[in-house]
């Protein structure tokens, strides 16, 4: 079994990034599964391209402080040749039709002249990282397994085509983890690329920086402390945060203050405690160049070793070889 899971540079990473996926990539992975930053994804909208390289170094160094291992992570674009290849057969095997069908291409760019041409196709492009390095397993939310089953769809076709390459790989849904929410709106999720960052916590933010966001969070007027998402959604915010870090239910958490600014101030100081660590190693692998650049060219090399075989196969397959 492999496993595949990627993180777009589309904003710094943030704590519901953390919680929600990296860490438990870093505690649950096998030494099979393959982690990775896809900034080939992020060009499908316009971009600056010294904020994607600066951002792609910054999560590729977070994911390494996290504790995944060199050999498991890797940055797509150093694979651009490999799945440059690939993707171009994958295209070539997909119909328009599937690839408009899309939900983010559907809603973001259909019956528009000026959308680019990679928001249609990206989902090729993800087709290509899943089934190049023989993924069998892709945890995704909800909102990517409609590009997971294009995935299953190519992989099949191709194989029923030109014969046997692919592993046809399976959406799975991650183990439930906390729903970490905006702090000044907990009615919208915590995202890296949110514009306005008052309510946002970045793993790389400094310790004054967390507690001052946690100490401005909205909270309401009822003054009780208890897990009530519909009620109280910026209370149960703070208190699926602290669980989270605390690896207790909301719960239990509620126990843990009698006032929201007490609430307020131990969720700052778990989260504070968690990421920690994490922001340290970080920022010395970002104050390294050298190591860090040898650690990714490691990482690239050991996909790009992986992948080859597969890769060769399909091109001899589809006759360019």
């Amino acid at each position: 079994m492999t496993r595949l899971s990627g993180i777009t540079p589309s904003g710094h990473v943030q704590l519901g990034n953390y919680l929600g996926a990296v860490r438990r990539w870093a505690t649950e992975r096998e030494p099979a599964d393959l982690f990775f930053v896809s900034d080939m994804h992020a060009m499908s909208t316009p971009h600056k391209p010294g904020r994607l390289r600066a951002l792609t170094r910054e999560q590729f160094a977070v994911l390494l402080a996290a504790g995944i291992g060199p050999e498991s992570v890797f940055v797509q674009s150093d694979l651009a040749c490999e799945l440059g290849a690939l993707n171009w057969i994958l295209e070539c095997t997909c119909s328009y039709g599937e690839a408009a069908r899309m939900i983010q291409f559907k809603e973001r760019g259909a019956g528009q002249d000026s959308v680019r041409v990679g928001l249609l196709t990206y989902p090729v492009l993800m087709a290509a990282d899943i089934l190049l390095q023989g993924a069998t397993e892709v945890p995704v939310g909800s909102d990517q397994d409609q590009h997971v089953e294009l995935a299953r769809v190519l992989a099949r076709r191709f194989n029923a085509t030109y014969g046997e390459v692919f592993a046809v790989p399976e959406a799975v849904v991650p183990k439930t983890a906390a729903r970490v929410r905006d702090l000044s709106d907990p009615a919208r999720k915590m995202a890296k690329s949110t514009q306005q960052s008052a309510g946002v916590v970045f793993v790389l933010d400094e310790p004054d920086v967390i507690r001052r966001k946690f100490r401005r969070a909205v909270t309401d007027d009822v003054g009780e402390v208890r897990y009530d998402p519909e009620n109280q959604p910026g209370v149960a915010n703070l208190l699926e945060i602290l669980g989270a870090c605390r690896g207790t239910s909301p719960y239990t958490a509620a126990s843990a203050a009698d006032s929201y600014a007490a609430l307020k101030e131990i969720a700052a100081e778990a989260v504070v405690e968690v990421l920690g660590p994490v922001r340290e190693r970080a920022r010395e692998l970002l104050d390294d160049p050298a190591e860090l650049d040898r650690i990714r060219a490691h990482g690239a090399k050991h996909a790009a070793d992986r992948a080859q075989p597969r890769l060769q196969a399909a091109m001899r397959m589809a006759g360019l070889r």
